[in-house]
């Protein structure tokens, strides 16, 4: 099992949201530097979410991710406000592994099947839902998609792994939506858990689902989860 250290970067800092409100802001100091702390600890995989990109559609962070990206020994995926094939090669060629795709394949999953015949292997979809419904746009907008649909769809563009993180989870330190991931997890797809993750029994518990990896956010941040533990724990 895979441990994603989370790293949402808003205005050039690291910060975390509560259910991702962006007027409710923790913030986490250097994102660089935390990217050198969780290569440290012993990750071979870093999360990182353009905020900013996410909700206005518009980012300057290249140089920041870039650093990010050199910081970090591992694989890095990002996320945020990728909505065109140039955002993706932008990204891709200042050292993101793989990009992860959200608001997009809801509204031109057209995008997701040439990015994924572009870039084979390194696209990732993420499916953020309410109630078992994808939503868009930040989390602001929820469709009348149902997210195991839309995770199936994207499989047969090619997509191997859905990060899927639940809305009124993210941020609130109270577990993630197990049934719902359960849910995706019975499609044979390869399934990221995310959102809630609140304790090491959490991290175990979507092992024990079938998750391939957890996205560990708030928690780290908060020393409710030592990451070098949880590491040794899911080997």
């Amino acid at each position: 099992m895979h441990l994603y250290p989370a790293i949402d970067l808003m205005g050039g800092r690291a910060v975390r949201l509560r259910q991702g409100r962006r007027g409710e802001a923790d913030d986490f100091g250097d994102p660089v530097e935390l990217a050198r702390k969780w290569n440290d600890a012993g990750a071979t995989y870093l999360h990182i979410v353009d905020l900013d990109a996410a909700f206005d559609g518009t980012s300057d962070t290249l140089k920041l991710l870039e650093k990010m990206a050199r910081a970090f020994e591992g694989t890095v995926e990002l996320g945020g406000g990728l909505r065109t094939l140039e955002a993706i090669g932008r990204r891709m060629e200042i050292g993101i592994d793989e990009c992860i795709l959200g608001s997009i394949a809801c509204e031109k999953p057209e995008i997701v099947q040439a990015a994924c015949e572009k870039w084979p292997g390194r696209i990732v979809v993420g499916i953020d839902a309410k109630n078992g419904m994808a939503a868009v746009h930040g989390w602001v907008d929820v469709t009348e998609k149902p997210a195991v649909d839309l995770a199936l769809q994207m499989e047969s563009f090619g997509v191997k792994r859905i990060i899927y993180t639940d809305i009124a989870k993210d941020g609130m330190m109270q577990g993630p939506n197990f049934e719902e991931i359960s849910r995706l997890a019975a499609t044979g797809m390869q399934i990221t858990g995310s959102g809630g993750v609140s304790s090491l029994r959490d991290v175990l518990k979507l092992k024990e689902i079938g998750c391939e990896g957890a996205i560990l956010g708030r928690a780290l941040y908060e020393g409710a989860v030592d990451l070098k533990e949880a590491l040794e724990a899911v080997r």
